[in-house]
């Protein structure tokens, strides 16, 4: 067994991809749209999986686009998304500066937590070993749930 992706049913396929492409960094690997079932279907791999991505042999995103409006509950229900990141203060502050909200701050300069437009919880993760703890992190309060 191996693992392929993760769906996440998204209600506005633009904003998702700018989310999840321009401010976390995904690369869209391959795009499908089908008539019949009346949906899209958009896989992304972080750029340090492309050419896994690509050949199907790392784990990718798969967004799911109904074109028939629905209202999707919480995204959190299922769990949440996970990466590992090179430097987790750089990243939180490049989400932040460009209007991502950082529910959970990287405190212990290992972890963090944000949402996408449809309220999936996205969990960062430091490589290796955990960063010194530095303001304005260390001191930074939880915004909302995670």
């Amino acid at each position: 067994m191996e693992y392929l992706h993760t769906m996440v049913r998204v209600r506005n396929l633009e904003h998702s991809l700018d989310f999840y492409c321009r401010h976390l960094g995904l690369e869209e690997i391959s795009r499908s749209e089908h008539e019949k079932g009346r949906f899209t279907l958009v896989f992304l791999a972080a750029p340090g999986d492309r050419k896994r991505a690509l050949e199907a042999k790392a784990p990718m995103v798969e967004l799911t686009y109904n074109w028939d409006a629905e209202d999707y509950q919480s995204g959190r229900n299922f769990g949440h998304l996970a990466y590992r990141v090179d430097d987790i203060y750089e990243i939180c502050e490049k989400l932040m500066a460009s209007g991502v909200t950082i529910n959970r701050p990287p405190r212990d300069g290992r972890m963090a937590f944000i949402k996408s437009p449809d309220g999936i919880s996205i969990e960062l993760l430091q490589k290796g070993d955990a960063l010194p703890s530095q303001e304005p992190w260390a001191s930074m309060d939880n915004s909302g749930s995670w």
